[in-house]
């Protein structure tokens, strides 16, 4: 029997059952995964509990994808930077639970502080974990939303984070973006920057080419419509030792091929029914494929794809590919790891959002919570700090460009953000940096504005045929490494059913804002919902 017992604190998250079928398979299907990824390895995971033979590709030498964690050439741990494992990511942590039952690799941090330029600080400890209540007395302890700036915010606009009902809400907002929607939300600017300009940049976008859906959408899952909460738990050591070699044992165990190192160079389905997928010099035949890869690997493997002759699936399949081919990057990220000479103060906090400090976004300091960085840091008497620039976007910055990754000058970048961790830190600017990895990757796709229905989804008009991925649409209101996972879980879902074969069941936040659920909230406040156009409760 399927347990409907909802797998957090929060009583209204909603339970998403898979098709009904068997409970295995009772035949042979040979599944392959082209991505090792958050998506792929849930995928693989669901098809090989339910008896698929399952091959994992994964270019890289670890498992994890864009969270993914990997030694130096002398012990030392480098990472694609700092991730954070909110309380709402139930798909995600059904996940990690499969090798840590207890998720007892996953330690939470007190507090999420984000700082603005001019040294303000917003914090997210102590507050309600339910709405209403944690966004009211958000508004009136936060120094960067003076309760004199109410009156110019746009109320019906605001009354839209609060009234959205999926996947409906999704469509509201085709052709705005992040921008436009703050720009009519008229919040104090201070606000607009660490309250919800965070959000966009998390993305890995400029808030201009983000998509106001998205943003709304993140708004609802992580503050006004979950009570789990807005702080979140971190792994305690790096993320391959933590989370993705064990899942890498579990799936072992379950008789999966796991293959790092190794990229795939193309796929092709046959007449016969049979895919063939080439990697090197080798040729894999499947009954079917889940193309859990990065936007770019996306569009260049699914370039290949023949085109049916049948005129009805033909017209389906290039209507697909142009939906491919419009898939766009977001702009270039970038990762500065420092081992220090001596020790940032106690009080630091293990991670602080920052907004106006030029293109720094974040700084983690990881001994605070890193098994890996600890021990250096009680050997070495020094701290390990991460520095993260989420958009560093050489079109937009012409200071930046260069001819490195990403189009960007990885000199001038770097000193860019040391002068900002000084800023934000000033007793580092007398550390001496004793190690440095620098990063630079532009391989995050870019939730645009484009319309939400020509966004590519699991399914696919080539039978056999699955893609899981965080850019991926979905109907409900999820995002980031959750959306990996539960796109990984929807593809393994999609190939089950077609064999007559139960899937994984999905649980995700409400899909519904609280002036939709919470019927004894003040009528005033319903009477203003009301009247947001396109949001009356039907």
């Amino acid at each position: 029997m399927t347990d409907r017992t909802p797998p957090g604190r929060d009583p209204h998250a909603v339970h998403h059952p898979a098709p009904d079928g068997a409970p295995r398979l009772d035949d042979d299907r040979h599944v392959v995964v082209v991505g090792g990824g958050i998506a792929g390895i849930a995928a693989a995971v669901v098809l090989a509990e339910r008896g698929a033979r399952v091959t994992l590709l994964e270019a890289c030498e670890q498992l994890g994808g864009r969270v993914r964690a990997w030694p130096t050439e002398d012990g030392r741990t480098m990472s694609r930077g700092f991730h954070a494992f909110f309380r709402q990511y139930y798909t995600l942590r059904a996940l990690l639970r499969r090798a840590d039952p207890g998720l007892d690799h996953l330690v939470p941090v007190p507090d999420y502080p984000l700082r603005r330029g001019d040294g303000l600080t917003d914090s997210f400890a102590k507050l309600p974990a339910t709405p209403p209540a944690n966004l009211v007395t958000f508004v009136l302890r936060s120094p960067t939303f003076p309760v004199s700036a109410l009156p110019s915010v746009h109320i019906p606009s605001a009354l839209e984070l609060v009234n959205v009902s999926y996947p409906e809400s999704h469509e509201r907002y085709d052709g705005e973006s992040a921008q436009d929607f703050l720009d009519r939300l008229r919040f104090p600017e201070g606000a607009r920057h660490l309250a919800l300009e965070v959000f966009a940049r998390s993305f890995f976008a400029h808030p201009s080419e983000f998509g106001a859906g998205e943003l709304v959408g993140m708004f609802h899952s992580y503050f006004t419509g979950s009570s789990e909460g807005l702080l979140f738990d971190v792994p305690d050591d790096d993320y391959d030792t933590a989370l993705w070699a064990p899942l890498g044992r579990y799936l072992a165990g379950l008789g999966v091929d796991v293959r790092t190192g190794t990229r795939v160079e193309g796929l092709a389905p046959g007449e016969d029914g049979v895919w063939r997928v080439r990697a090197g010099s080798e040729e894999l035949a499947a009954d079917a494929v889940v193309l859990a890869t990065d936007p770019r690997a996306t569009r260049a493997l699914a370039a290949d794809l023949p085109v049916s002759s049948d005129r009805t699936l033909g017209r389906a399949q290039q209507a697909w590919h142009g939906r491919v081919a419009d898939g766009r990057n977001a702009p270039p990220f970038v990762v500065v790891r420092l081992w220090f000479d001596g020790l940032v103060a106690p009080s630091r906090e293990a991670f602080l959002g920052t907004s106006g400090y030029d293109l720094l976004d974040n700084v983690t300091v990881l001994e605070r919570f890193e098994q890996g960085a600890a021990d250096w840091s009680a050997e070495h008497g020094g701290s390990v700090v991460e520095l993260h620039g989420y958009a560093v976007d050489p079109a937009r910055d012409p200071d930046v460009a260069g001819e490195g990754r990403g189009g960007l000058d990885e000199d001038r970048v770097r000193a860019r953000l040391l002068a900002s961790l000084h800023e934000v830190y000033p007793e580092t600017a007398e550390l001496g940096v004793v190690h440095e990895e620098l990063l630079v990757e532009d391989d995050c796709g870019l939730v645009g504005t484009g319309p939400w229905r020509q966004r590519l989804t699991v399914d696919t008009p080539y039978p056999g045929l699955a893609l899981a991925g965080d850019g991926l649409r979905v109907d409900w209101p999820i995002a980031l490494m959750e959306r990996a996972a539960v796109t990984g879980v929807l593809a393994a879902n999609h190939l089950l059913q077609g064999w007559g074969v139960r899937g994984e069941d999905v649980w995700t936040v409400p899909l519904e804002g609280i002036l939709r659920r919470r019927p004894h909230l003040p009528a005033a406040l319903r009477r203003g919902a009301a009247r947001v156009p396109g949001l009356r409760r039907r």
